[in-house]
């Protein structure tokens, strides 16, 4: 069982490759000359990104603040670079977990490969032939990541304005228009 772990990486990132539309989404995580890319749907970056902010969150509301957990992403770990290449996809993710480690002070996120069920609720533990991937942050890694992540989601194709999907550039036909291309 191949479980790719990664106690506070260099970087964690969410990414893509492609035009948009015909984007591919990864999370990338990077140690030293470990690169490990899983591929997952853009929906799922997006969730992960809103989760993490609201675990964030929770975590410094019952601290008092006193959570090692900034309420912002420091500048200082802005991270605008391209993903790592070569850019390997190790596996597509199915299930992920969210959780705040309290004695490490640390955000954990799980994800599991696509097509594996987990041993029980809460626990990713694989089975003998899938694949996992385990990232340790801190709470300043955890808000970079959200802060890119969310970026990395925003910079797709526009919304239309009257029914929300996704323009092509040449247009998509509008539900809300009766079937008219917009």
């Amino acid at each position: 069982m191949p479980v790719f772990e990664y106690d506070s990486p260099e970087r964690f990132v969410a990414g893509t490759v492609g035009e948009p539309g015909q984007r591919t989404f990864y999370l990338q995580a990077v140690a030293g000359t470990r690169v490990t890319s899983v591929a997952l749907e853009k929906q799922q970056v997006a969730i992960l990104a809103e989760r993490v902010e609201q675990l964030l969150d929770e975590v410094v509301r019952r601290s008092g603040g006193q959570a090692p957990v900034p309420a912002v992403a420091p500048l200082t770990m802005d991270d605008t670079a391209p993903l790592t290449t070569p850019i390997e996809e190790d596996f597509r993710v199915g299930t992920m977990s969210l959780t705040w480690d309290g004695d490490t002070e640390r955000v954990v996120i799980e994800c599991l490969e696509a097509g594996q069920e987990p041993a029980e609720d809460l626990d990713l533990t694989p089975g003998p032939d899938a694949m996992l991937m385990r990232v340790s942050l801190t709470g300043a890694a955890a808000r970079a990541f959200v802060k890119r992540a969310t970026a990395v989601v925003a910079a797709g194709r526009p919304a239309c304005p009257f029914c929300g999907n996704p323009l092509d550039p040449s247009g998509h036909i509008c539900p809300r228009a009766n079937g008219h291309r917009r």
